[in-house]
């Protein structure tokens, strides 16, 4: 008999989180009807029914089918077995030192915020829910048992350092991910006494698989030509009626992450997405480089990085910054800040000033809408 994916609308973070999809992915996890929690708006709702097609029969051996954000697309369906999930979860609370309740604060489209009910069923309590708008200190009382966990995107826990780091504080531990984490917030994170834990990871690996640069229990870290490569019990099986792409990134029970990334004394450093990369001039230009050398800025808050198609230089670097307060950043500032910092090629051609940076409903920077962004501009 065919299996049929069930697709389970995500709502806004409150309350419903918990009696609309915390019952169905703790029932797929047990063998129930498979699932993929899909946002719940309407136009990606729409392109998730694109992509996932749930009136066609689901692969053998997927629980749980994750919709990857789409930074190059309408995004993928990553197909997850339960014991992957739970391989991953396990993981996760042995490295943090036991289950304890979490806080979720993400969207559960996400694979991010996924994971928080997984490891929340295993630990067998739900996670209080941050509400939109809602200080985490009104929140912590919630959170079940004795240790407090939560995940969170970098751009997070910058905000809660700037309003709430005794809250932070009160978390055992911290993970942060989604996107590229710069040092400077995390030293300072832990000079304020947060327990935060960087990691990465993505839907192919059923979230974080490596934190603070060392993998998890039972996971491989190799570097390839084609960048970080992963293996493990958490590994996806691949991608939703896509057996071509399944096949160029799982080889091998190795996962092709196409991250660019060094090994250096059993630690892994990632230095981004290869697909990423802009040629400025002739010279390869990382964007996250070029958003942590804007973030150092004293004028700058938050800043995410695009390429522009430049007849003459390739790619024009672009900037969306978000001032800091009583800021108002200049180009003529940021241009040789960045060059002193990365080189000429490096430093911005365009700046515009935005309220907040653009993502993706996963946490991630979503540079598509930047690239949009300048062109109305």
């Amino acid at each position: 008999m065919d299996r049929r994916l069930t697709l389970v609308p995500a709502p806004a973070l409150g309350p419903a989180v918990l009696t609309d999809v915390w019952p169905a992915v703790r029932a797929a996890l047990d063998g129930g009807a498979p699932l993929s929690v899909v946002p719940a708006d309407p136009g990606p709702a729409a392109r998730a029914r694109a992509v996932l097609r749930p009136d066609l029969p689901l692969e053998d051996g997927a629980d749980l089918v994750v919709l990857t954000s789409g930074s190059t697309g309408d995004g993928r369906g990553v197909l997850l077995p339960a014991a992957a999930l739970r391989a991953s979860a396990t993981a996760t609370l042995d490295r943090l030192g036991g289950p304890g309740g979490w806080l979720l604060a993400l969207p559960v489209s996400a694979v991010a915020g996924l994971q928080v009910l997984v490891r929340s069923a295993l630990a067998g309590a739900p996670p209080a829910v941050l509400a939109p708008g809602e200080r985490l200190a009104d929140a912590l009382p919630r959170v079940p048992g004795d240790r407090r966990y939560a995940a969170l995107v970098p751009t997070q826990l910058r905000r809660l350092l700037d309003t709430e780091p005794g809250a932070l504080r009160a978390l055992d531990a911290v993970l942060v991910g989604g996107a590229a984490t710069d040092p400077a917030l995390l030293a300072r994170a832990r000079a304020e006494g947060v327990g935060v834990v960087t990691t990465y990871g993505m839907s192919e690996t059923a979230g974080g698989c490596v934190y603070d640069g060392v993998p998890l229990d039972g996971v491989g870290v190799r570097v390839a030509d084609r960048g970080v490569e992963l293996t493990g019990p958490q590994l996806a099986l691949g991608y939703r009626l896509d057996p071509a792409a399944t096949a160029e990134a799982f080889v091998d029970g190795w996962f092709r992450t196409r991250d660019a990334g060094t090994l250096v004394g059993g630690r892994l450093q990632v230095h981004g997405r290869l697909d990423d990369v802009l040629v400025s001039g002739g010279v390869n230009v990382a964007p996250q480089a070029v958003e942590a050398a804007l973030r150092e800025h004293p004028a700058v808050d938050d800043a995410v990085v695009a390429g522009r198609p430049d007849p003459e230089w390739g790619h024009r670097v672009v900037a969306a910054v978000v001032p800091s307060p009583g800021a108002e950043p200049q180009l003529a500032d940021l241009r040789p800040w960045v060059a002193e910092r990365l080189g000429a090629p490096a430093a911005p051609k365009e700046l515009l000033l935005v309220d907040a940076v653009p993502v993706l409903h996963t946490g991630k920077p979503d540079r598509r809408s930047v690239t949009r962004l300048f062109e109305g501009a």
